[in-house]
């Protein structure tokens, strides 16, 4: 069973509710996909950590073979090829390393070289698997890293912790989980991003259900459009100060208040129960 947790903007709780479903399960396997920012394993503190590098593949150009045809750049649609006095150069930033260029090469010019992106962290805190991806600095897409990890270890749970928003990463990292959990914020910012990623997960055809998180009181707009989509609510989980300061410290809270621990199960089990 996946479950891709997910939300339309950062700082809603999505890692604090992945890693409590992860930690309440047990057994299961924790995949960190907010590449740029992964924050998951400060709440683990993972141990016997080992470290694999990813890579994606770059075009690499032979001039003394090139005999400026332009069929590579006249092929890249991302205009990552482009011509100086009669030869292709590369802009590496935007190549999607796709390989047509070295494909309708009539000269066999070009061939593919490895380029490092980011890394691969894989650990374990009690019975949990904990996957961790890091993108470079000043890498465009993390693509690559995020469908890297999610070939990773698989077991019975294995809780996806998403991108913010509704971008190619998040899609790429939703793909194929079996249920998507949106965690919502009752504001109105928090509102107008949830139904960036309600639409996604319905143009997918993905299972869902929401978790509103740090409810000091009902938020009739998100109320209301629950009710006239007919989307379950699975659990609400309170703004409290000593809660804050406990996330804020990287506790994970599940293991430290059986009220939440048993929302966290509850939530579970109504997945399981969906599925």
């Amino acid at each position: 069973m996946k479950i891709a947790v997910l939300s339309g903007k950062g700082g809603a709780g999505k890692t604090m509710l992945a890693v409590n479903l992860a930690n309440t399960a047990g057994n299961a396997v924790y995949i960190d996909c907010d590449i740029e920012e992964p924050n998951g394993h400060l709440f683990f503190k993972p141990q016997q950590i080992t470290k694999k590098e990813v890579y994606t593949f770059i075009p690499n150009i032979d001039q003394s073979k090139c005999i400026g045809c332009r069929k590579c750049v006249d092929f890249c649609h991302y205009n990552a090829l482009f011509f100086v006095k009669e030869k292709p150069m590369l802009l590496t930033e935007i190549c999607h390393s796709c390989g047509g260029c070295e494909l309708v090469c009539p000269e066999k010019a070009i061939t593919e070289i490895p380029r490092p992106i980011g890394i691969i962290e894989k650990g374990y805190y009690k019975n949990i698997h904990v996957i961790t991806g890091i993108l470079n600095p000043n890498e465009a897409s993390g693509i690559p890293i995020i469908h890297a990890l999610l070939q990773e270890d698989k077991k019975n749970i294995t809780i996806i912790d998403c991108p913010p928003g509704s971008a190619c990463p998040v899609i790429e990292s939703i793909q194929d989980a079996d249920f998507c959990l949106l965690v919502v914020e009752p504001t109105i910012f928090g509102f107008h991003n949830f139904k960036m990623i309600y639409e996604l997960v319905q143009i997918l055809h993905k299972k869902f259900a929401i978790v509103i998180n740090k409810e000091e009181q009902t938020f009739l707009p998100l109320e209301d459009f629950c009710k006239k989509n007919n989307i379950p609510i699975l659990a609400k989980i309170p703004f409290q100060k000593d809660l804050a300061e406990s996330i804020a410290n990287g506790t994970i809270i599940s293991n430290e208040n059986e009220k939440l621990k048993d929302i966290f199960q509850n939530i579970l089990h109504n997945i399981g129960q969906t599925l």
